[in-house]
Order: C-alpha cells, then sequence, then structure tokens
C-alpha cells in the first residue's frame, strides 16, 4: 500500500539522517473506503492525489505548529505492507480524517517512494497560510480563501536520491 506521510524540511533532514521516518505510530494518508466514498473516483491514481493533496494539508499544519520551519510542505511517499496501516472506523465519518491512516511498526525512509516539496516560489502563499490556518478552522472565510491558496502550488516530484539535496 501506497501511503503519504506529511513531514516539514527539518523532519525530513531528521529521517534522512536516521533512515527513518518514524518508530510508529505515524500519521498518513492513504487511498481509504472513506476516501473513495468522498472522492466518488475509481481512478487510483486521482485517488492518490487526493490522498497526497490531503498529506499536504497535514504537512501545513505541521508548518503551523512549528514556525521556524522552511514554509514548504512536504510529503513523503512510502510503500508499506496493508497489514501495517489502518483507518480509525471511528473517524471514518469525519471530513478532516478522510484518507487518514496509521502506520504500525517503524517506516524506514529506504522504502519511500518518492517526495514532493513545495518549490521555493510557493514560501510565501504557505506561510500565509499556515499563519491563517486557525482562522480557518473557527470558520473564517478569508483565512480558508489563504489556505486554499497554498494548494493552488503544485507539490514537486523528487527522486529519493535528490533528498540531500534538498535538506541541505
Amino acid at each position: 500500500m501506497r501511503v503519504y506521510v506529511p513531514l516539514t524540511l527539518p523532519a525530513l533532514a531528521e529521517a534522512y539522517g536516521t533512515g527513518a521516518l518514524g518508530d510508529g505510530p505515524l500519521l498518513a494518508y492513504a487511498v481509504t473506503p472513506a476516501l473513495r466514498e468522498w472522492y466518488l473516483s475509481d481512478d487510483l491514481e486521482e485517488l492518490e492525489y487526493a490522498a497526497l493533496g490531503r498529506a499536504a494539508l497535514a504537512s501545513l499544519r505541521l508548518l503551523a505548529a512549528d514556525p521556524g520551519a522552511p514554509r514548504r510542505r512536504v510529503v513523503v511517499a512510502v510503500e508499506v505492507s496493508d497489514d501495517t496501516a489502518s483507518a480509525d472506523a471511528d473517524r471514518s465519518a469525519d471530513p478532516a480524517a478522510l484518507g487518514e491512516v496509521r502506520v504500525a511498526g517503524a517506516v524506514r525512509l529506504a522504502r519511500a517512494a518518492a517526495v514532493h516539496v513545495d518549490a521555493a516560489d510557493a514560501e510565501a502563499d504557505v506561510a500565509a497560510a499556515a499563519d491563517a490556518l486557525a482562522a480557518a478552522d473557527g470558520g473564517d472565510d478569508e483565512a480558508q480563501s489563504t489556505v486554499d491558496g497554498a494548494e493552488d502550488h503544485e507539490l514537486l516530484w523528487y527522486a529519493t536520491q535528490e533528498i540531500p539535496h534538498l535538506v541541505g
């Protein structure tokens, strides 16, 4: 199963240094039954893109919690065995939890298929979105528009061999 793990650039640097994204359970996003139902598509590529988008929003939340991190969303696509990733049945109806899974056990960076990161020109919009996230969660439409502005930037695809370049 492919899962999408939200990170920040400092967390990616730590994962590169240790060789692991975490020991688990680890928050990730995947094509779950609830995501399939919400997205109304049978196209796996479209569904994976939706899961990637959910992980990008989770990365934005990590950035909002870490004001010192560079304002670029980071998502690592990782292959894990199906039996290690599970969705919380109690949260399946919660729109905020669409595609959310917990990955049990250690997740080695060597299992990563790719890394998705914002381009440098997205930093201003991502910074504004991270700053507006709490207000958007509270129902502020203008703040939500700012958060949506970050989604206008496509995450760039990087091979895992490019991680040293990304983390500097």
